[in-house]
């Protein structure tokens, strides 16, 4: 009993609280706790390896990535027998949608985890679905596949995985309007106009045109986000329209 107590603590004091809490997170022990602390390594904080390869989450995040998809992909084509690729793969973009995955990171509060010389209020919303990937990424390597799909099961589709919400819920704007210019022949085009705003960082401004009448305008940080907020905004006022001739 001594004996166990003492690898125990040594086991504890080595790593700290990181060990306990992913711990926690994971529901099993990590059998090597390495593999975990560079999925909360950020390039920012310039760590290599023994062989002077740069170290940091994002190989973990590229295969955490494909692992989520996998596991995903065999939760849709078990629980919904009668849906087509078409749908199952949109079901499958819902799920793992970035805007989710940033909300799987931020619930399980990864970000302090982070190690980085980027203050982390600077970090975008990305970096909580990143680590979120890289966790899965590291699970695999560490555990294998069966606890890389206990945890998915756990933490992603057990508390959050309803297939009747996920039908109504959107994931582009700008996919269904241009999806319903299309069909009704309409042509519609996305403009960058000039727009001096006062913001500290730099900001697009995007008009969308249908027919040559503007529907909607949008700023953002970037052309793509600002296309999706007007997308967004044109949606809304011509929804009723749209159900009409869907």
């Amino acid at each position: 009993m001594r004996f166990i107590s003492k690898i125990f603590n040594s086991h504890s004091e080595k790593d700290g609280d990181f060990f306990l809490e992913i711990t926690h997170i994971l529901g099993f022990k990590p059998k090597t706790i390495g593999i975990y602390k560079k999925a909360f390594l950020h390039r920012s904080a310039n760590k290599k390896d023994k062989n002077g390869n740069p170290m940091n989450y994002e190989r973990l995040e590229f295969l955490g990535d494909s692992m989520l998809g996998t596991i995903i992909s065999k939760y849709l084509y078990r629980e919904v027998p009668l849906g087509d690729e078409g749908y199952l793969t949109k079901m499958r973009s819902k799920i793992v949608s970035r805007e989710h995955l940033n909300e799987l990171g931020k619930d399980l509060n990864l970000i302090k985890f982070v190690e980085s010389r980027i203050s982390k209020p600077h970090f975008g919303n990305n970096i909580y679905g990143n680590v979120f990937e890289a966790l899965v990424g590291a699970i695999y390597l560490d555990r294998g596949y069966d606890y890389c799909e206990k945890f998915i099961y756990e933490r992603v589709i057990g508390p959050y995985v309803d297939i009747e919400q996920l039908e109504g819920r959107v994931i582009s704007y700008k996919s269904l309007v241009i999806e319903w210019c299309q069909k009704q022949k309409k042509q519609f085009h996305y403009n960058v106009y000039e727009d001096t705003g006062n913001d500290t960082l730099k900001h697009f401004a995007v008009k969308l045109s249908i027919d040559n009448n503007i529907i909607a305008k949008a700023r953002a940080t970037s052309k793509k986000k600002a296309e999706e907020r007007a997308s967004k905004r044109a949606f809304f006022a011509l929804q009723n329209k749209m159900k009409k001739n869907k």
